[in-house]
């Protein structure tokens, strides 16, 4: 809807990741580093953390898009929340091999078949979990036997483990240590700081045609910092409330006040009912900002959805009151005259 006020080719801050809105901060450019390098071994395990919204997701999305020219053939499995005979199932699905009505064994030489004719074309597979800190210890282990598949030269299948901070904790748990002898690379992906991030959002707006309209102050830039603490899914969510407000109150430029408002309205959406805060407890009163950035972050779907029906039913009362201020004085509504009739 403020696309085209702001004369933007597309949204630029969906929550959802993308690709083509890849920006390349110092951490996500040293953690791409490491991507390339493990691409470059062919074997083990590469394991990239970050905080939820981080950017991990768009990080692989954007290596993905580039794998063709390496004759790569990658499956990306993001529902983590499984037995290990499940995730077994989702690798074979993710490959694009049958895996209903199958047991383990069949699935096993299934996949193995599969690994073999790729190196016999001169293919390599790729494996990429995301959401890792999901699967259990088991499940993990599940995972590091199917690194098993090699010729006598090389490994059939390698593996990117993408996950929260708290994954290191079973990485380095004492029944994964079969799994760390495996992993040939792993890094930390931080939030960014001020300077990126005003960059991150001048980079997203660039990329859809912006000619800075609408503006931002150095302090709206900021209050956006101190509220986002870099993390770019936090980030997205408010700049696009923001441009949201500004389409809605015909705003080229944000200061750190406008940006202030939209933070509370952001926090006011995700407040308790006060029935449910008279019955917490006195310490649990007061919501935890953290929390609540994690709530935003981990729908980024749910919340594109929302907003995208909160700007149509904007549109919709915004259509009715042209009409209305429109409409000659005097002149009868269509009900109005079938009541007279």
């Amino acid at each position: 809807m403020y696309e085209s006020y702001y004369g933007l080719s597309d949204k630029p801050f969906r929550l959802r990741p993308d690709p083509h809105f890849f920006f390349g901060s110092k951490g996500h450019k040293r953690a791409m580093a490491y991507l390339e390098y493990g691409l470059s071994q062919g074997e083990g395990f590469i394991v990239i953390t970050g905080e939820v919204g981080a950017g991990k997701t768009t990080l692989v999305r954007n290596m993905l898009s580039t794998l063709e020219a390496q004759h790569i053939v990658a499956a990306h499995l993001v529902n983590t929340h499984l037995n290990a005979e499940d995730v077994l199932r989702m690798v074979v699905s993710a490959f694009g091999l049958p895996a209903e009505d199958a047991n383990k064994s069949a699935l096993l030489s299934r996949l193995e078949t599969f690994l073999r004719t790729c190196d016999a074309q001169g293919k390599r597979a790729l494996l990429v979990v995301d959401e890792a800190q999901n699967l259990s210890p088991r499940t993990v282990e599940e995972l590091r036997m199917l690194s098993n598949f090699q010729t006598d030269d090389k490994s059939l299948l390698q593996t990117f483990l993408l996950g929260q901070p708290e994954f290191r904790t079973t990485l380095h748990s004492p029944d994964m240590q079969q799994l760390r002898q495996r992993v040939i690379a792993t890094y930390h992906l931080g939030p960014m700081d001020a300077v990126e991030t005003q960059a991150y959002i001048e980079h997203r707006l660039h990329t859809v045609g912006w000619n800075n309209n609408p503006s931002f102050t150095p302090a709206a830039h900021a209050a956006i910092y101190e509220y986002s603490g870099g993390i770019p899914r936090m980030t997205n969510h408010l700049c696009d409330r923001l441009m949201l407000m500004g389409f809605l109150e015909e705003l080229h430029e944000f200061n750190d006040k406008h940006v202030d408002d939209v933070i509370r309205d952001i926090q006011a959406e995700f407040q308790p009912p006060p029935a449910a805060v008279a019955a917490a407890a006195p310490d649990a009163r007061h919501s935890d900002e953290a929390e609540l950035a994690a709530a935003i972050a981990s729908y980024p779907d749910a919340m594109d959805e929302r907003m995208m029906r909160l700007e149509k039913s904007v549109v919709s009362v915004l259509n009715i009151l042209k009409k209305i201020v429109a409409q000659p004085a005097g002149a009868s509504t269509p009900s109005s005259q079938d009541n007279n009739d």
